[in-house]
Formats: C-alpha cells, structure tokens, sequence
C-alpha cells in the first residue's frame, strides 16, 4: 500500500508543471521592447540635448554670481575661475559627470564673458552646444545642439 501511493506521489510531481513563460516568448517581448525604444529615442533626442543644456545654464549663473561678488570686492572682474573659487567638476571625457567645461573667455574692469562648451555631442550630428553669460547677466545659447 505505501509503495502504491509513494508511485502515485512521483507521477503527480512528473505532471504538475509550473506556469511560466517560455525562454522564447521571454525574448520576443524584449525584442519588441527594443524595437519601440529605436522608434521612440530620435524624437527624444531634442529634448535629452534641452534638459543636459540646464546643466550649462546653471553653472554659468553660478559664474556670473562669482563674477559679481568678485567685481564688489576688487571693483573688477577676473580672468581665471581660480580666483572665483570655482571647482570645475571633472568632464565626461575625463572620467567624471559635467557635460560641459566652463571657462571665462574675456574680462575687463567693467565687463566680463563666460562661455559653457559642451564636451559631447548629445544628437550626433558634430555640432556642439556652447551658451555664454556676460556682466549684465545676459544668457544665451551661441551654438545649438
């Protein structure tokens, strides 16, 4: 009587079966998946080039709030990021996260010019974002991505 109903126990764990999804059905959603994702990303891509260019406007604001308080203290402004005390994080192609490097390109005791070029080109097409700030606080985008 045991022996009958410990075979009758192993041929119901042969027949019952996990529901599950196959290894096949598992790779067709994934390719589909893929599939919309190509469809989707060249639409995407002005807006991921408008949303990495905040990075550019944020900091050059922080370099025209430097440039101002440099220009209070010494009655001109300054030529290096040094002497703003401003930490440049390090840039995509170095390793680090900034997409773009800041850097003030002209100053004089009354006027000054800061300019954020990109250091990658977010849609591919060669051409790479640059934005400029001046003393009067004036932003503007030089070069679209």
């Amino acid at each position: 009587m045991e022996i009958r109903l410990l075979h009758l126990q192993q041929r119901k764990r042969r027949t019952c079966r996990l529901k599950a999804f196959t290894l096949t059905e598992l790779l067709v959603v994934l390719c589909i998946i893929g599939i919309l994702i190509l469809l989707a990303l060249p639409n995407l891509m002005p807006l991921i080039s408008k949303a990495k260019s905040t990075e550019a406007q944020l900091q050059l604001g922080h370099v025209y709030t430097l440039e101002r308080s440099y220009f209070y203290a010494h009655s001109k402004y300054t030529v290096t990021l040094d002497d703003l005390d401003f930490q440049q994080e390090k840039t995509v192609s170095g390793g680090g996260k900034a997409n773009y490097k800041i850097e003030i390109i002209e100053a004089s005791p009354t006027t000054f010019k800061a300019r954020a070029t990109a250091v990658v080109d977010f849609n591919g097409n060669g051409v790479f974002n640059v934005w400029e700030i001046d003393q009067d606080n004036n932003l503007k985008e030089v070069t679209k991505d």
